[in-house]
């Protein structure tokens, strides 16, 4: 049996099943598939809990927090802030990029699928999980944030040594649940253009992130793809 793409078997699938959730992740997977028939919903059905696929509950060492699914046609496939090969990249994706390369150095690259950070260990977190095109934020009254605000109390609670990274306002609603004396914050503004001068530019995140999971004796992340 699967659960949106996701198999029974997985860690993160049977946290839901000992949390109560997956009568609830049913229950919006068929509304959402009843949307499909009129409009166009992102990701397919298959990728919504594609974050989870990638990356399992045991295997978490950093969570990016997102808000809503890309808008444009062929653009999300499960992951946040990342695009599906050969899609232009996004601009928010753009300056993450530009950031990396400040502080690590390498290229921009011209591939916006993150999908090598994700099986590293990175959670690329969306708080709504679905979208209709050309509509962003359209299905913030499913009830997606109901699920994921548990996913990342589970994290917090039951996880050590988290790198948390919040950017912009919607992300950092969310430090009030995390134990900071477990876990690590690193907060700034949002990547997007209207916002990436207020600290996003310049922010070290990535390499601190990586001195941080080095202290811990975990695995780095290789950012640059």
């Amino acid at each position: 049996m699967q659960l949106m793409g996701l198999d029974q078997e997985s860690q993160w699938f049977q946290l839901f099943e000992r949390g109560g959730v997956v009568d609830g992740l049913n229950i919006l997977s068929d509304r959402i598939e009843k949307k499909r028939t009129s409009n166009n919903i992102f990701p397919p059905q298959d990728q919504i809990l594609r974050a989870f696929q990638l990356c399992d509950f045991r295997k978490v060492k950093v969570v990016i927090l997102g808000q809503d699914p890309y808008h444009g046609f062929g653009q999300a496939h499960g992951l946040a802030f990342s695009v599906n090969k050969g899609i232009k990249l996004p601009p928010s994706l753009v300056n993450i990029f530009k950031e990396i390369q400040r502080e690590l150095g390498g290229e921009i690259p011209r591939n916006g699928d993150l999908t090598a950070w994700a099986e590293q260990g990175v959670l690329l977190l969306n708080t709504i999980l679905t979208v209709e095109e050309s509509k962003p934020l359209s299905h913030q009254d499913l009830g997606w944030q109901t699920f994921t605000n548990k996913c990342i109390q589970w994290l917090n609670k039951h996880s050590e040594g988290l790198a948390f990274m919040l950017w912009g306002s919607h992300a950092q609603k969310f430090a009030a649940q995390i134990d900071r004396q477990k876990h690590q914050l690193f907060q700034t503004s949002h990547p997007s253009p209207l916002s990436v001068y207020r600290g996003f530019d310049d922010c070290g995140h990535f390499k601190e992130v990586n001195n941080y999971l080095t202290s811990l004796e975990k695995e780095p992340i290789n950012w640059i793809l």
